[in-house]
């Protein structure tokens, strides 16, 4: 090595070496450049910003970076002059300096500026800041963020910033691989959202796809959990009026964690192993043949439901190449067995990440959306998700739908959700309006008035919306196995011994997010327990404590993780984590803002809140997930304990149902069943479950007869005194409606809002709900149908079912709920 060499090599050595003694404040401020050998470092001392040069970068060239300051390892996050490097010279050295009109320029010792921000029309001196997330950031003196590196990502995402894209100009941020090891330079490899449909994100060589999400369904928080490492990763996708981003978030104490894109076309989650003094590698989401894209070719599908995983033909498809497929060439695809005609029908396959190249039709209905496809002879295939859910820009649907080949589909495992969705796929000799399923992993199809419900239902996903390629990258949550959770007999029959994927959250973390289970915390008290809310990862969260000593909280705990665990719906409570440390039972939800049904219902200074169009649209959303429990899961389940207060209303009063603690598992040839132990709330429950312990989804059918006639009348179920003289509101309702005075059941509250039509409705369909004899009862299916139809011939109900409290038990037996916000509670009733 040349002199000239070994002194250059040196200085850029020693420059490096002095940095951290040679730190400046967090602040960077008019007049007072940042030179080589010097660093901002922010609060804390996480990052620092200044120059650097690439290990292997030879010459070496100097660039001006973000890099973790508080690890051996240099580990650079954002680089400012990725395409112009400087050369070092310790006479004319380069500066980063902050101008007066707030912009920061990089120049060389000859003053050729070779970065520098954007900020415009601002005279007023600026300060820039470089914060412990990571991100420098311009500020005016007012506090207002001119400029932020968090905007003008390089390779690598960090918790805190956003990958967007910008509605109205196809804007958005994009990370960009380096080029090689030690080369800065903007690589081949790009990550970011889809411009052209603004539903999925990609990983991109060039201009060509090499890894693809599923299209988005809603919004939704994932939640993964690492046991090694001990951290949460929360995954956000937001929708607003202006843009759609994803951002991500870290539990508290969390080594430091990041998302990087390789030079090799990678994007890969790492965190800092400390003991190591290393990246340690958590998982790639671009890993794996079935993350590439295409893999198996036009037509052809990537089953995840396997090990291994395996190429397959869609339904009514081969392989072009028998020979290719056999010896795992998969990229010439399937071709159809059949040719279509235009009157074929459309077959579902639930479960599936939809192939790409689709187009986007917004704000249809699930008909609409199956009718555009029917007519079109070229269509061969779409699907539907309902984005209301979702913190959108109003309500919003999308139908996307397909004409020739279908790329990059995949089934996954897990059929109902982690952006998993129902396929229609036109099937050459299928009858129109067929959707009958080919093979057992299909579901069985309703019949066809309630079809419309069913694939609503099918498309829409409780767990976790991921922006990933296979589901097992992002959802490798610690399971919980028998030996966690022991199961019961009241859990009804069936195999229930298998293990289930499920987030488990340290008890310390739940004791710091609610503050050591502080008063100040609290939002509401049950019989089991209480309810704090907190905020863990940056999502705020309901934490339900159940009691140490409660016998029922075993069972209620136990019960609740394993069902809602499998139960997936935008009308069910999302069950997000749990912790069984301690001898603790900690259930952890979305927090829901407007708390219990009956908290707003029964409170004069809130039931203005509920119109009557909110109140129908509450009515039929808890049908509909009632409608899923009983008939569209995968396992039917009988609630047992469906109430106003375990429903809970989320910012746009859309209602879920909760509390899932004294649920039952049926099988598919069990009508009903008997026990000793009834549970659930007075006034709820079914007569001949009170009295007898005879169950069935019967009794939910009673219970919801009852929550409906509540919320048409504002009325409690039963009160200390006579309502208008009877003994309870199913009384006084069924005595309205043989008088023909239906129309005075309507809340007073509501009489400026109500459709005439729609009480009577409702009205009607609760006294057939809570009629005496169960077989009398419609199932939730036509409830369903009737509610979102409207009838004119509907039977005349026959006498209701109701009961006194006549035994002394019942009669000291009280409901434990307190009206309050978020809350998850069950009332027991012990029979004798």
């Amino acid at each position: 090595m040349s002199w000239p060499a070994i002194i250059r090599y040196a200085t850029v050595l020693l420059i490096l070496l002095l940095s951290p003694l040679c730190a400046t404040a967090d602040r960077l401020l008019p007049g007072k450049p940042l030179f080589p050998g010097a660093t901002m470092v922010s609060d804390g001392g996480s990052f620092a910003l200044g120059f650097f040069s690439p290990t292997n970068s030879t010459p070496a060239k100097l660039y001006l970076g973000i890099w973790y300051n508080d690890i051996p390892r240099l580990t650079v996050v954002w680089v400012a002059n990725r395409e112009t490097p400087l050369t070092n010279s310790t006479s004319s050295p380069p500066s980063l300096s902050l101008t007066n009109a707030s912009n920061l320029v990089l120049s060389d010792a000859g003053g050729r500026v070779l970065w520098t921000t954007n900020v415009t029309g601002r005279a007023a001196p600026a300060a820039a800041e470089l914060l412990t997330t990571g991100n420098l950031v311009i500020r005016s003196p007012d506090g207002t963020a001119l400029w932020q590196s968090f905007d003008h990502p390089t390779d690598t995402f960090l918790p805190g910033m956003k990958i967007r894209l910008k509605y109205e100009t196809l804007a958005g941020e994009r990370l960009v691989s380096w080029k090689g090891p030690g080369d800065p330079s903007p690589g081949a490899f790009s990550f970011g959202v889809d411009a052209g449909t603004f539903l999925q994100v990609f990983v991109w060589n060039a201009t060509r796809p090499i890894w693809r999400s599923a299209p988005w369904t809603g919004y939704f928080v994932a939640v993964q959990y690492r046991a090694i490492t001990s951290i949460i990763i929360y995954l956000n996708v937001v929708n607003t009026q202006e843009e759609i981003y994803m951002t991500f978030s870290l539990s508290a104490g969390a080594a430091y964690t990041r998302q990087v894109l390789t030079d090799s076309g990678k994007f890969q989650v790492q965190t800092w192993n400390s003991s190591s003094s290393a990246w340690t590698f958590l998982f790639d989401w671009t890993g794996g043949d079935c993350s590439r894209y295409g893999y198996c070719g036009p037509n052809g599908y990537c089953d995840n439901t396997g090990d291994p995983e395996a190429c397959r033909c869609l339904d009514g498809f081969e392989p072009r190449s028998m020979e290719d497929w056999k010896s795992g060439r998969f990229s010439q695809g399937c071709r159809r067995k059949e040719a279509l005609q235009c009157g074929d029908g459309f077959l579902a396959l639930p479960g599936m990440k939809s192939p790409d190249k689709f187009v986007l039709v917004e704000n249809r209905t699930f008909q609409e959306c199956a009718a555009e496809c029917s007519r079109d002879c070229s269509c061969v295939a779409y699907a539907y998700a309902n984005l209301s859910t979702s913190r959108s820009k109003g309500d919003m649907t999308r139908c996307l739908v397909w004409a020739g080949e279908l790329i990059d589909t995949e089934k996954l495992d897990n059929v109902d959700g982690d952006g998993a969705e129902t396929l229609y796929l036109r099937i050459a000799g299928l009858d129109a309006g067929t959707t009958r399923p080919k093979t057992k992993a299909l579901k069985t199809v309703l019949p066809a008035v309630l079809t419309s419900v069913l694939l609503i239902l099918a498309a829409i996903s409780l767990a976790c919306f991921k922006f990933k390629g296979r589901v097992s990258q992002w959802a490798k949550h610690k399971k919980l196995t028998l030996d966690d959770v022991s199961m019961s007999g009241e859990l009804g029959e069936g195999n229930h011994a298998q293990d289930f994927e499920f987030l488990s959250v340290r008890f310390e973390d739940i004791m710091a997010a609610t503050r050591n289970f502080s008063e100040a915390c609290k939002i509401g008290q049950g019989g089991f327990g209480k309810v704090y809310k907190a905020v863990i990862g940056g999502q705020e969260v309901a934490i339900k404590r159940l009691s140490k000593d409660s016998e029922q909280g075993t069972k209620e705990f136990r019960n609740e993780v394993i069902l809602i665990a499998k139960l997936q719906h935008r009308n069910l409570v999302r069950l997000l984590g749990c912790s069984a440390e301690a001898n603790e039972k900690i259930l952890i939800y979305e927090y829901l803002a407007n708390g219990s049904l009956d908290a707003t219902l029964f409170d004069n200074s809130r039931r203005i809140l509920l119109d009557w169009p909110t109140r129908f649209n509450i009515i039929k959303g808890v049908a509909r997930g009632l409608l899923y429990l009983h008939q569209d899961s995968r396992l039917t389940i009988i609630h047992r304990d469906l109430k106003a207060a375990n429903v809970l209303l989320d910012g746009n009063m859309r209602p879920k149902i909760a509390d899932f603690g004294m649920a039952r598992i049926f099988n598919d040839s069990q009508k009903d069943a008997n026990t000793h132990r009834v549970v659930g709330t007075y006034g709820y429950m079914a007569p001949e479950y009170a009295m007898e312990g005879v169950f069935s989804i019967k009794s939910d059918v009673y219970s919801f007869g009852v929550l409906l006639l509540e919320v048409v009348t504002g009325m409690r179920r039963s009160s200390n005194s006579n309502i208008m003289g009877f003994p309870n509101l199913i009384v006084y309702a069924w005595n309205m409606w043989k008088e023909g005075k239906t129309r005075d059941l309507a809340d007073p509250s509501i009489s400026d809002t109500f459709l005439l039509d729609e009480v009577l409705l409702c009205s009607h369909v609760a006294l057939l709900c809570v009629q005496e004899n169960p077989d009398d009862r419609p199932l939730m299916s036509s409830v369903v149908f009737n509610l979102e139809n409207g009838s004119t011939t509907l039977p005349t109900p026959n006498n209701p079912g109701h009961y006194g409290q006549r035994s002394s038990d019942i009669e000291q037996t009280r409901d434990r709920t307190e009206n309050s916000m978020n809350s998850l509670t069950l009332t027991n009733i012990e029979g004798r």
